[in-house]
């Protein structure tokens, strides 16, 4: 059972990392989900765009032991994804590329990309990153627990980094929960730069989309309809040069 002491130090931990706002929204979150029984959730994505590296990020033989696969629909190592088999297929059908990372045959992780717009599968979104000759979009990369201190992580981005160049691709846009500290701070050591916010409060078949670049604010009752946010790159490399 966890002590007074220790959850007062991981309610400091998580003002450390998050700031009031998100420990709030978070909080609120968790009593909209109890009471509703999951009916009424909230959801604040920070959406970022990261250069694409042109150089290893693993010296020479490390992490060789870790196997990244590109797969197709078909892969029966689908069945082994800690998700929904629907999600798996629409993600399959807007085009994205699924990257899978092996350990002596043993799936550890995965990594999608998707050369165009993407229609969320959490919320009712969708993201266009722009220009389209020279953008892209990355979302879902997962590592199994017990292995997120170790190399599958810079392993799958390695093999994403190639095949995004390959396709002339400068910069890769994606989505992280602000409730995901790991993912926020293993993507910053990529260079990663803010495009901006936005927070989803959805309640059964209605959703409010406030964000604080376009479109602002939206309103949904149905699936058909949804923001779109377009991320814009260009310009960015005047912001990465001044970061370093």
């Amino acid at each position: 059972m966890t002590s007074i002491a220790g959850r007062k130090k991981e309610f400091h931990q998580m003002l450390q990392h998050w700031g009031w706002f998100n420990v709030g929204l978070f909080v609120l979150n968790k009593f909209l989900g109890t009471i509703s029984r999951g009916k009424v959730r909230l959801y604040r994505y920070y959406l970022i765009a990261q250069p694409v590296a042109k150089t290893a990020l693993l010296p020479p033989g490390r992490g060789r032991k870790i196997e990244i696969r590109l797969i197709q629909e078909q892969d029966e190592i689908i069945q082994e994804f800690p998700r929904p088999a629907k999600a798996i297929q629409t993600r399959f059908q807007q085009g994205a590329k699924c990257l899978v990372a092996l350990r002596e045959q043993r799936f550890i992780g995965f990594l999608w990309l998707l050369l165009g717009s993407y229609q969320e599968d959490e919320v009712r979104a969708r993201y266009t990153p722009l220009p389209a000759e020279r953008a892209a979009w990355d979302f879902d990369v997962y590592v199994a627990p017990d292995l997120r201190l170790g190399l599958a992580f810079p392993r799958l981005w390695e093999q994403a980094n190639r095949i995004l160049t390959e396709n002339n691709i400068l910069w890769s846009c994606s989505r992280i929960s602000a409730f995901n500290s790991s993912s926020l701070d293993a993507h910053a050591h990529f260079g990663t730069l803010s495009l901006g916010s936005a927070l989803f409060f959805c309640a059964g078949r209605w959703q409010i989309t406030l964000s604080s670049i376009s479109p602002y604010f939206h309103l949904s009752s149905h699936p058909d309809s949804f923001p779109e946010f377009r991320l814009d790159t260009q310009g960015l490399e005047a912001q990465s040069c001044s970061k370093r």
